[in-house]
C-alpha cells in the first residue's frame, strides 16, 4: 500500500491540537477557581463536562462514520471545538465554561474516533505500531507545552509595552482572567484546522470487518462479557487515575505548599506530561523483553509509591514526586488497551469503542476528588486514587489475554 504522508502529517498535527487543547485543563484548574470564586466541587465539574462528552459521543461518532467519511467528521469535530472556545473566550464565566468543555471534548472525542483507523489506512498497515507511537510522542509533546504556553500569557498578558497579538488580546481579554486569551488561541486553531482539512484530499478508508463498530446489539453483546465490563472499568479507573492527577496537582502545591499555580504549579502540570511520554519511550524497550502484566505491576507499585510521596512528602519531594508519577503511569495506558482487545476474539472495532468510552473516568474520578476535597481536605479526596490504581494494579494479576505480547526472547515460530 502507498503510503500518504501528508495525511500521515496532518493526523500528526491533529494529535497535537488535540493533546494542546485537552491537558491543559489541569493547570487552568486553580485559575478556575479563584477567577469564578468555586468550590472544589464545582471546579471538578469543569473536566467531568470535557471527559463525559467521551462517553456521550464516541460510540455515535463512531456509527456516523461510515455514513459522512472522515473528512466530514473531522470538520464537524473542529467547528464543535471552535464554538466551545469562543464561547468561553468572548463570554468567560462558570456556566459558558462548563458548556464550553463539553462542546471542546465532543470536538476531541469525534477526532479521535477518526484519526487512529485513518492513521493506519494513510500510513500503511506494517507501519501503524510505529506510526502510533510517535503519534503519542507528538501527544506528549503537546501535553507538556500546552501549560506552558498558559503559564506565559497568563504572567504577561498584562505587561506594559505589548506589541502585536499580546497588545491585541490585552484589548479584549479581561484584566483579571488573562489566561481566558489561551481560550482565543484555541479558536484560531481550531479554525485554522477546519480550513487544512476543508482543502486536503483524504484516502478511501476501507476498515476491516472486525474492526468495523457495529450496532448497538454488538455493543450489548458485549457488555454480557464479564471481561469486557472489567477492561471497561480499568479504562475508567486509568483516564480518572490520569486525569485526577493532572486536575489537582497545581491546586494541591497551591494549598499545601505555597506554590504559584500559574508558575510551579503550571511547570509541575507539563513536567508530569512530559515524563509520560518519556515513561512510554522506556515501556516500548521494556515491553520486547517482559510480558506485559509484569511491566504494569511494577510500572504501578512504582506510581504508587510516588503518589505516596507526593501527598505526604515536603515541598520539594512533591514537586518531584508528581511528575515521576506521569513516568509510572505512561504504559498503563497501551497495556490495559491491547490486554482488553487481545482478551476477545470478535468485536474488536465495537471493543475499541467501548473502551474509548471508557475516556468518562476523567469526569468520574477529578469529580470524586473535588467532593471530597471539600469536605475533608484535597490531600485526603486525592487518597480516591489509591483505588483506582489498586485496580490497575491488579489486572496485572487477573487478565489472561488470548494473545500475549512477544518479546525479543520468545520463538519466532511458535507453530
Amino acid at each position: 500500500m502507498k503510503r500518504n504522508y501528508y495525511i500521515v502529517a496532518l493526523i500528526m498535527l491533529s494529535f497535537f491540537v488535540i493533546s494542546f487543547l485537552t491537558n491543559v485543563i489541569g493547570a487552568l484548574n486553580p485559575d478556575f477557581i479563584k477567577g469564578f470564586h468555586l468550590s472544589l466541587t464545582l471546579a471538578a465539574f469543569l473536566p467531568f463536562a470535557f471527559f463525559i462528552a467521551y462517553g456521550l459521543v464516541s460510540i455515535p461518532t463512531g456509527m456516523l462514520l461510515e455514513k459522512y467519511k472522515e473528512k466530514k467528521i473531522m470538520i464537524a469535530g473542529f467547528i464543535v471545538s471552535f464554538l466551545g472556545s469562543l464561547l468561553l473566550a468572548m463570554v468567560p464565566n462558570y456556566l459558558s465554561a462548563i458548556i464550553s468543555l463539553f462542546l471542546i471534548g465532543s470536538g476531541m472525542a469525534m477526532l479521535q474516533v477518526v484519526i487512529n483507523p485513518l492513521l493506519r489506512t494513510s500510513g500503511g498497515e506494517e507501519h501503524y505500531a510505529f506510526n502510533s507511537v510517535l503519534a503519542q510522542l507528538i501527544f506528549g509533546a503537546a501535553s507538556f507545552l500546552s501549560p506552558m504556553v498558559y503559564s506565559y500569557f497568563a504572567l504577561h498578558l498584562n505587561d506594559a509595552g505589548n506589541t502585536g497579538f499580546m497588545a491585541y488580546f490585552h484589548t479584549i481579554v479581561p484584566s483579571n482572567l488573562p489566561w481566558i486569551s489561551l481560550y482565543w488561541i484555541f479558536a484560531v486553531i481550531s479554525l485554522l484546522m477546519i480550513v487544512i482539512i476543508r482543502f486536503s484530499k483524504f484516502p478511501v478508508v476501507a476498515l476491516k470487518a472486525d474492526e468495523e463498530v457495529g450496532p448497538i446489539k454488538t455493543h450489548i453483546t458485549l457488555f454480557r462479557k464479564p471481561v469486557v465490563v472489567l477492561f471497561f472499568i480499568a479504562m475508567i479507573c486509568y483516564v480518572g487515575t490520569e486525569q485526577g492527577i493532572a486536575n489537582w496537582i497545581s491546586k494541591f502545591l497551591e494549598t499545601y505548599h505555597g506554590f504559584d499555580p500559574q508558575t510551579k504549579g503550571a511547570d509541575t502540570v507539563a513536567y508530569f506530561w512530559g515524563l509520560m511520554t518519556a515513561g512510554g519511550v522506556v515501556g516500548l524497550f521494556l515491553l520486547k523483553v517482559l510480558d506485559s502484566r509484569k511491566v504494569l505491576i511494577g510500572f504501578t507499585v512504582a506510581a504508587l509509591i510516588c503518589l505516596t510521596a507526593a501527598l505526604f512528602g515536603p515541598a520539594k519531594v512533591s514537586l518531584i514526586a508528581f511528575p515521576l508519577v506521569g513516568f509510572f503511569a505512561s504504559v498503563m495506558y497501551p497495556v490495559i488497551f491491547s490486554l482488553a482487545l487481545n482478551s476477545i476474539d470478535e468485536h474488536h472495532g465495537s471493543f475499541a469503542g467501548i473502551m474509548v468510552t471508557g475516556i468518562i473516568g476523567g469526569a468520574i474520578v477529578p469529580l470524586i476528588i473535588g467532593g471530597l476535597g471539600d469536605f475533608l481536605g484535597l490531600r485526603t479526596g486525592m487518597l480516591f486514587l489509591y483505588l483506582t490504581m489498586g485496580y490497575i494494579l491488579s489486572i496485572g494479576f487477573w487478565a489472561k489475554p488470548l494473545i500475549t505480547n512477544q518479546t525479543v526472547f520468545d520463538k519466532k515460530d511458535k507453530s
